[in-house]
Protein backbone atom coordinates (compact mmCIF):
# COMPACT_ATOMS: atom_id res chain seq x y z
CA UNK A 1 0.00 0.00 0.00
CA UNK A 2 1.01 3.80 -0.55
CA UNK A 3 2.20 4.50 3.23
CA UNK A 4 4.40 1.29 2.85
CA UNK A 5 5.65 2.92 -0.60
CA UNK A 6 6.36 5.94 1.51
CA UNK A 7 8.15 4.05 4.26
CA UNK A 8 10.30 2.56 2.29
CA UNK A 9 11.00 4.77 -0.55
CA UNK A 10 12.20 7.01 2.04
CA UNK A 11 14.60 4.30 4.49
CA UNK A 12 16.24 3.45 0.97
CA UNK A 13 16.95 7.19 0.21
CA UNK A 14 15.04 8.06 -2.27
CA UNK A 15 14.00 12.15 -2.32
CA UNK A 16 10.61 11.63 -4.10
CA UNK A 17 7.86 9.68 -5.18
CA UNK A 18 5.74 9.47 -8.42
CA UNK A 19 2.71 7.50 -7.19
CA UNK A 20 0.27 5.40 -9.10
CA UNK A 21 -3.62 7.41 -9.30
CA UNK A 22 -5.06 3.64 -8.51
CA UNK A 23 -2.38 3.78 -5.18
CA UNK A 24 -4.14 6.88 -4.03
CA UNK A 25 -7.43 5.63 -5.03
CA UNK A 26 -7.01 2.00 -2.56
CA UNK A 27 -5.49 4.72 0.18
CA UNK A 28 -8.95 6.39 0.27
CA UNK A 29 -11.05 3.99 -0.41
CA UNK A 30 -9.75 2.01 2.93
CA UNK A 31 -10.67 5.61 4.65
CA UNK A 32 -7.92 7.66 4.33
CA UNK A 33 -7.72 11.43 3.70
CA UNK A 34 -5.73 12.96 1.25
CA UNK A 35 -4.35 15.76 3.30
CA UNK A 36 -3.08 13.02 5.91
CA UNK A 37 -0.96 11.43 3.07
CA UNK A 38 0.62 14.43 1.86
CA UNK A 39 1.33 14.81 5.75
CA UNK A 40 2.44 11.38 5.77
CA UNK A 41 4.79 12.12 2.61
CA UNK A 42 6.11 15.29 3.45
CA UNK A 43 6.95 13.91 6.96
CA UNK A 44 8.86 11.14 5.57
CA UNK A 45 11.02 13.65 4.19
CA UNK A 46 9.61 12.62 0.61
CA UNK A 47 7.93 15.02 -2.20
CA UNK A 48 5.27 14.38 -5.05
CA UNK A 49 6.92 15.10 -8.34
CA UNK A 50 4.86 12.85 -10.32
CA UNK A 51 1.71 10.97 -10.61
CA UNK A 52 0.98 8.19 -13.11
CA UNK A 53 -2.03 8.11 -14.46
CA UNK A 54 -4.05 6.64 -17.54
CA UNK A 55 -6.94 9.11 -18.63
CA UNK A 56 -6.05 9.52 -22.55
CA UNK A 57 -6.23 13.55 -23.90
CA UNK A 58 -5.50 12.03 -27.05
CA UNK A 59 -9.47 10.95 -28.85
CA UNK A 60 -10.84 12.57 -31.76
CA UNK A 61 -14.54 11.94 -30.17
CA UNK A 62 -15.76 14.90 -28.36
CA UNK A 63 -17.90 12.67 -25.97
CA UNK A 64 -14.94 10.64 -24.79
CA UNK A 65 -12.26 13.23 -25.03
CA UNK A 66 -14.44 15.35 -22.56
CA UNK A 67 -15.37 12.44 -20.51
CA UNK A 68 -10.92 11.58 -19.99
CA UNK A 69 -10.61 15.28 -19.72
CA UNK A 70 -13.08 15.32 -16.70
CA UNK A 71 -11.35 12.39 -15.14
CA UNK A 72 -7.81 14.06 -15.47
CA UNK A 73 -9.51 16.76 -14.04
CA UNK A 74 -10.60 14.60 -10.62
CA UNK A 75 -6.88 13.05 -10.75
CA UNK A 76 -5.40 16.74 -10.57
CA UNK A 77 -7.10 17.36 -7.44
CA UNK A 78 -6.08 14.13 -6.00
CA UNK A 79 -2.66 14.91 -6.34
CA UNK A 80 -2.90 18.53 -5.79
CA UNK A 81 -4.75 17.48 -2.04
CA UNK A 82 -1.18 15.11 -1.73
CA UNK A 83 1.21 18.25 -2.45
CA UNK A 84 2.18 16.99 -6.44
CA UNK A 85 2.13 19.47 -8.89
CA UNK A 86 2.82 17.25 -11.77
CA UNK A 87 0.45 14.35 -13.55
CA UNK A 88 1.60 12.19 -16.52
CA UNK A 89 -0.77 12.70 -19.33
CA UNK A 90 0.10 9.74 -21.90
CA UNK A 91 -1.64 8.93 -24.77
CA UNK A 92 -3.56 5.78 -23.95
CA UNK A 93 -5.02 3.19 -26.32
CA UNK A 94 -6.87 5.42 -27.95
CA UNK A 95 -5.39 8.38 -30.41
CA UNK A 96 -4.45 6.19 -33.25
CA UNK A 97 -6.34 8.18 -36.10
CA UNK A 98 -5.64 11.73 -34.63
CA UNK A 99 -3.58 14.26 -36.00
CA UNK A 100 -0.33 15.93 -34.44
CA UNK A 101 -2.40 19.24 -34.94
CA UNK A 102 -5.06 17.81 -32.88
CA UNK A 103 -2.93 16.44 -30.45
CA UNK A 104 -1.23 19.81 -29.91
CA UNK A 105 -4.93 21.33 -29.50
CA UNK A 106 -5.84 18.44 -26.70
CA UNK A 107 -2.40 18.94 -24.73
CA UNK A 108 -3.37 22.72 -24.80
CA UNK A 109 -6.46 22.39 -23.00
CA UNK A 110 -5.37 19.49 -20.34
CA UNK A 111 -2.37 22.24 -19.46
CA UNK A 112 -5.19 25.04 -19.46
CA UNK A 113 -6.88 22.56 -16.93
CA UNK A 114 -3.92 22.00 -15.05
CA UNK A 115 -2.78 25.43 -14.73
CA UNK A 116 -6.20 26.14 -13.07
CA UNK A 117 -5.38 23.29 -10.82
CA UNK A 118 -2.36 23.83 -10.17
CA UNK A 119 -0.97 20.40 -11.62
CA UNK A 120 0.94 20.17 -14.52
CA UNK A 121 -0.08 17.47 -17.13
CA UNK A 122 3.41 15.82 -18.65
CA UNK A 123 3.06 15.11 -22.31
CA UNK A 124 4.30 11.17 -21.50
CA UNK A 125 5.27 9.12 -24.74
CA UNK A 126 4.91 5.18 -24.93
CA UNK A 127 7.22 3.46 -27.23
CA UNK A 128 4.54 1.45 -29.32
CA UNK A 129 2.25 3.98 -29.56
CA UNK A 130 1.60 5.01 -33.66
CA UNK A 131 1.12 8.96 -33.04
CA UNK A 132 3.09 9.81 -29.41
CA UNK A 133 5.71 6.77 -29.29
CA UNK A 134 8.51 9.14 -31.27
CA UNK A 135 10.56 11.91 -29.77
CA UNK A 136 9.97 13.61 -32.60
CA UNK A 137 6.18 13.83 -32.82
CA UNK A 138 6.38 14.56 -28.67
CA UNK A 139 8.07 17.92 -30.14
CA UNK A 140 5.98 18.55 -32.73
CA UNK A 141 3.26 18.28 -29.92
CA UNK A 142 4.87 20.38 -27.29
CA UNK A 143 5.95 22.82 -29.47
CA UNK A 144 2.15 23.28 -31.27
CA UNK A 145 0.56 23.70 -27.47
CA UNK A 146 2.16 26.94 -27.51
CA UNK A 147 2.32 26.89 -23.92
CA UNK A 148 5.34 27.87 -22.00
CA UNK A 149 4.38 25.02 -19.68
CA UNK A 150 4.41 22.08 -22.10
CA UNK A 151 6.64 19.66 -21.01
CA UNK A 152 7.50 15.79 -22.39
CA UNK A 153 7.90 12.73 -19.87
CA UNK A 154 10.37 10.48 -21.49
CA UNK A 155 11.34 6.76 -20.95
CA UNK A 156 14.84 5.59 -21.81
CA UNK A 157 12.86 2.01 -22.73
CA UNK A 158 10.24 3.94 -24.74
CA UNK A 159 12.30 6.25 -26.85
CA UNK A 160 14.11 2.77 -27.31
CA UNK A 161 10.79 0.60 -28.73
CA UNK A 162 10.44 3.86 -30.64
CA UNK A 163 13.32 4.19 -32.58
CA UNK A 164 14.06 7.04 -31.70
CA UNK A 165 18.03 7.48 -31.79
CA UNK A 166 19.27 8.91 -28.83
CA UNK A 167 21.61 11.12 -29.97
CA UNK A 168 17.99 13.29 -30.61
CA UNK A 169 17.67 13.88 -27.07
CA UNK A 170 20.36 16.66 -27.88
CA UNK A 171 17.63 18.81 -29.49
CA UNK A 172 15.18 19.07 -27.07
CA UNK A 173 15.61 21.89 -24.18
CA UNK A 174 16.23 19.73 -21.03
CA UNK A 175 15.46 23.07 -18.43
CA UNK A 176 11.37 22.14 -20.18
CA UNK A 177 11.48 18.30 -18.59
CA UNK A 178 10.69 17.42 -14.89
CA UNK A 179 10.84 14.30 -15.35
CA UNK A 180 12.95 11.54 -16.44
CA UNK A 181 11.88 7.55 -16.22
CA UNK A 182 14.74 5.65 -15.55
CA UNK A 183 15.53 2.13 -16.80
CA UNK A 184 17.65 -0.27 -18.72
CA UNK A 185 16.77 -2.83 -21.27
CA UNK A 186 19.01 -6.00 -22.30
CA UNK A 187 20.80 -6.85 -25.38
CA UNK A 188 18.15 -7.95 -28.15
CA UNK A 189 18.08 -8.86 -32.20
CA UNK A 190 15.37 -7.22 -32.11
CA UNK A 191 13.49 -4.20 -30.26
CA UNK A 192 10.06 -5.73 -31.00
CA UNK A 193 10.74 -8.78 -28.93
CA UNK A 194 11.29 -6.60 -26.01
CA UNK A 195 7.86 -5.66 -23.36
CA UNK A 196 7.61 -3.76 -20.57
CA UNK A 197 8.58 -6.48 -18.45
CA UNK A 198 12.04 -6.39 -20.29
CA UNK A 199 13.02 -3.19 -18.26
CA UNK A 200 15.70 -4.13 -15.85
CA UNK A 201 17.87 -1.70 -13.57
CA UNK A 202 19.96 1.05 -14.83
CA UNK A 203 23.49 -0.56 -15.77
CA UNK A 204 22.20 -3.82 -16.21
CA UNK A 205 21.42 -3.49 -19.88
CA UNK A 206 23.15 -1.93 -23.22
CA UNK A 207 21.41 1.42 -22.93
CA UNK A 208 24.03 4.05 -23.66
CA UNK A 209 22.82 5.55 -19.99
CA UNK A 210 26.20 7.87 -19.87
CA UNK A 211 25.84 9.70 -22.88
CA UNK A 212 22.13 10.11 -22.32
CA UNK A 213 22.62 11.57 -19.18
CA UNK A 214 25.24 13.92 -20.30
CA UNK A 215 22.86 14.82 -22.94
CA UNK A 216 20.23 15.59 -20.55
CA UNK A 217 22.39 17.50 -18.53
CA UNK A 218 24.31 19.78 -21.07
CA UNK A 219 20.93 20.43 -22.33
CA UNK A 220 19.70 21.86 -18.78
CA UNK A 221 17.73 18.98 -17.62
CA UNK A 222 17.96 19.60 -13.76
CA UNK A 223 14.79 17.33 -13.41
CA UNK A 224 14.33 14.23 -11.32
CA UNK A 225 14.97 10.53 -12.40
CA UNK A 226 12.10 8.04 -11.78
CA UNK A 227 12.81 4.21 -11.34
CA UNK A 228 10.16 2.62 -13.85
CA UNK A 229 10.23 -1.40 -13.79
CA UNK A 230 7.73 -3.79 -14.99
CA UNK A 231 10.14 -6.81 -14.11
CA UNK A 232 8.85 -9.86 -12.83
CA UNK A 233 11.91 -11.31 -11.55
CA UNK A 234 12.27 -8.48 -9.06
CA UNK A 235 8.93 -9.43 -7.89
CA UNK A 236 10.23 -12.39 -5.84
CA UNK A 237 12.83 -9.94 -3.73
CA UNK A 238 11.26 -7.65 -0.91
CA UNK A 239 10.44 -3.84 -1.33
CA UNK A 240 13.53 -3.14 0.73
CA UNK A 241 15.84 -4.85 -1.32
CA UNK A 242 14.87 -3.68 -4.72
CA UNK A 243 14.99 -0.23 -3.59
CA UNK A 244 18.79 -0.68 -1.82
CA UNK A 245 19.11 -2.06 -5.43
CA UNK A 246 17.52 0.45 -7.34
CA UNK A 247 18.90 3.52 -5.04
CA UNK A 248 22.66 1.69 -5.62
CA UNK A 249 22.44 0.98 -9.61
CA UNK A 250 20.93 4.97 -10.33
CA UNK A 251 23.62 6.58 -8.20
CA UNK A 252 26.85 4.24 -9.84
CA UNK A 253 24.78 4.99 -12.96
CA UNK A 254 24.46 9.11 -12.50
CA UNK A 255 28.16 8.93 -10.95
CA UNK A 256 29.84 7.48 -13.95
CA UNK A 257 27.84 9.55 -16.61
CA UNK A 258 29.21 12.90 -15.27
CA UNK A 259 32.25 11.53 -13.67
Amino acid sequence: DIVAVVNAAAKAGFHAIEPWIMEIDRYTAGGGALKDLGKRIADAGLTVEGAIAFNSFLDDDDARRAAAMERLKVDMDKVAQIGGRHIAAPPGKSGVGVSLENAARYYRDALEMGEKAGVQPLLELWGTHPLLGPLSNGIHVAVGAGRADASLLLDVFHLYKSGTPFVALRQINGASLHLMHLNDYPQAADRVTLNDGSRIYPGDGVAPLGQILRDLRDSGFRGYLSLELFNKEYWARSADENLKNAMEKIRATVRSAVA
